[in-house]
């Protein structure tokens, strides 16, 4: 058939080829997805158009409430802020002179003025911390030993009492940086020690196992407040006489309690997921325990349940607003506390925006790190 194709063709002239042709475009890509979602009939069209509706009409106002009307600073008279334009706004402009004026008590809380150079390089080594241990190339030994030395730099700062730098009790302590600190040391301990009593419910040893159970159900059936109020109040009552725990460990301790309590049962789930063959074959290597639970069994595991562990994780670092319930200035607490000056009462909604962006930044950064991370360790299951 190709011969008589090639003789029927005029000499010097090659057969025409057809040029691939493409999808048409409302079959595939984004106007496809547009008509099947949202203009697949006429109920999804009117619903569509009606909410595009509402949606514009909030974007506009709020367009104009928080960067057309709104009002960035104001005078100040002898110390006190001058507030009358923003009140004259009634409402139809965002006052952010209030942030601007207590940015620094929000993000620092009761810590000295002339000393918030340092809770300041404070935040900056909590985020270089997290850049550089989100980054897999990283993932060694050493990286242990970066998070101690800096650490111990966070904790030099803030404390202080050497190298010239005055002594700054707890008390003192507040903001984003009191954020940071319960988040992380809570998220650090808590995930060891909830694989630890992961393994612990499935354990074949009975007193083991009703340990890890017992502790599970018993943080699990109560809310962080109660747990914080008696880390607080109750749990100094059972100390020696002359023995005092500070508030802020205290309290750091009920959060590492409860996120590990919570994080067990993440893993617990990961490690039930695995199929049976996985532990036969790691038995059938004649590994140890504990060779077979870290290099076949735990990998896998929390593989499978890194979005359940990122959104604990998003979970606890809200839930640090807590202990304001026991006097201490975290981010919220501090931005609470500074509208309670008679100048600013009535600006409570542009400080609880800007605390909560500030809380929107950290959590969607956990989260979309979660979302690449699990794409990449999931790729050889798509090949």
């Amino acid at each position: 058939m190709a011969d008589i194709t090639a003789e029927a063709a005029p000499r010097g002239h090659q057969p025409a080829t057809a040029a691939p042709r493409r999808p048409p475009v409302l079959a595939v890509g984004p106007l496809a997805w547009v008509r099947a979602n949202l203009f697949s009939s006429w109920l999804s069209t009117a619903v569509t158009l009606a909410l595009g509706y509402l949606l514009v009409r909030w974007a506009v106002g709020f367009v104009d409430w928080a960067f057309v009307n709104a009002i960035w600073s104001v005078p100040s008279v002898n110390g006190t802020a001058q507030t009358q334009a923003c009140r004259a706004l009634q409402g139809s402009g965002a006052c952010w002179a209030v942030v601007t004026e207590k940015h620094r008590f929000i993000l620092f809380g009761t810590y000295p003025y002339e000393q918030h150079w340092r809770p300041a390089i404070c935040i900056v080594l909590f985020i270089g911390l997290y850049i550089v241990s989100a980054m897999r190339r990283f993932w060694r030994k050493e990286l242990a030993l970066v998070w101690l030395g800096t650490l111990a730099v966070i904790g030099v700062l803030m404390w202080g009492g050497i190298l010239g730098m005055p002594y700054v009790p707890q008390e003192r302590w507040g903001g984003l940086v009191i954020t940071l600190i319960l988040s992380t040391f809570g998220i650090a301990f808590a995930f060891p020690l909830s694989i630890l009593v992961a393994l612990g419910r499935r354990s074949r040893m009975p007193a083991i196992k009703m340990l890890c159970v017992l502790y599970v159900e018993l943080i699990r059936g109560v809310p962080l407040i109660s747990l914080l109020f008696m880390a607080s109040v109750m749990f100094p009552l059972f100390l020696p006489e002359g023995m005092n725990i500070d508030k802020l460990l205290r309290a750091q301790i009920a959060i590492i309690l409860f996120a590990a309590a919570y994080l067990a049962e993440v893993v617990r789930g990961g490690l039930q997921a695995l199929p049976k063959g996985q532990y036969e074959a790691a038995d059938a290597l004649g590994l140890s325990y504990w060779q077979k639970t870290g290099f076949i069994i735990l990998p896998q595991a929390l593989r499978l349940v890194i979005p359940p562990l990122v959104n604990t994780f998003i979970g606890f670092f809200k839930d640090t607003s807590l202990v304001l319930i026991i006097g201490i200035f975290d981010l919220l607490t501090a931005g609470k506390t500074a509208i309670v000056e008679p100048a600013w009462q009535g600006f409570g909604i542009e400080v609880y925006v800007t605390a909560g962006l500030i809380y929107f930044i950290f959590c969607f950064a956990m989260s979309r790190y979660s979302q690449n991370l699990e794409a990449e360790l999931n790729r050889h299951r798509v090949r």
